[in-house]
C-alpha cells in the first residue's frame, strides 16, 4: 500500500549556517523523497513547504524571524497528517522532534528506505 511519508533530516544541523553545506542537506532529503517516490510512495519534506513560505514571508537569511514563523511549524502540521516517517542519519532537533510527535501518534518511524514496505 502506498504511503505519505515526511523525510526527516538535517538541514542547518552541523553546517554553521554555510548555504553550500545546507542545500547538500537538502538535496539529501530530496534524494530518499525519489527514492521512496520510485518505490510506489508520496514522500514530502518540510523544506520545500516551508521555504518558499518563508521567502514570501519576507525571510532574507536562515533561522530569522521569517524563516522561524514557518520553517519548524511547517513540519509539525506535515507530521500530523502523513502515515509514517523516514528519519535520515545526522543529528538534527527538529528531525527528532518530527520522530517524537510520529511516535506520540503511533505512525511508523523508519530509519532507511529499505524499512519502508513495499507499495
Amino acid at each position: 500500500m502506498s504511503q505519505l511519508i515526511l523525510v526527516a533530516g538535517p538541514y542547518r544541523s552541523g553546517t554553521g549556517d554555510d548555504p553550500d553545506r545546507i542545500a547538500a542537506n537538502h538535496r539529501r532529503i530530496q534524494q530518499a523523497c525519489l527514492e521512496l517516490f520510485r518505490a510506489g510512495h508520496l514522500a514530502v519534506n518540510g523544506e520545500d513547504v516551508a521555504l518558499p513560505l518563508a521567502d514570501l514571508a519576507g525571510s532574507t537569511r536562515v533561522g530569522d524571524t521569517a524563516f522561524d514563523e514557518v520553517f519548524h511549524p511547517v513540519g509539525r502540521r506535515l507530521v500530523a497528517r502523513v502515515d509514517a516517517v523516514l528519519r535520515l542519519p545526522g543529528a538534527s532537533a527538529g528531525s527528532d522532534e518530527m520522530v517524537e510527535l510520529a511516535r506520540a501518534r503511533g505512525i511508523p518511524v523508519y530509519t532507511d528506505v529499505a524499512e519502508v514496505p513495499a507499495a
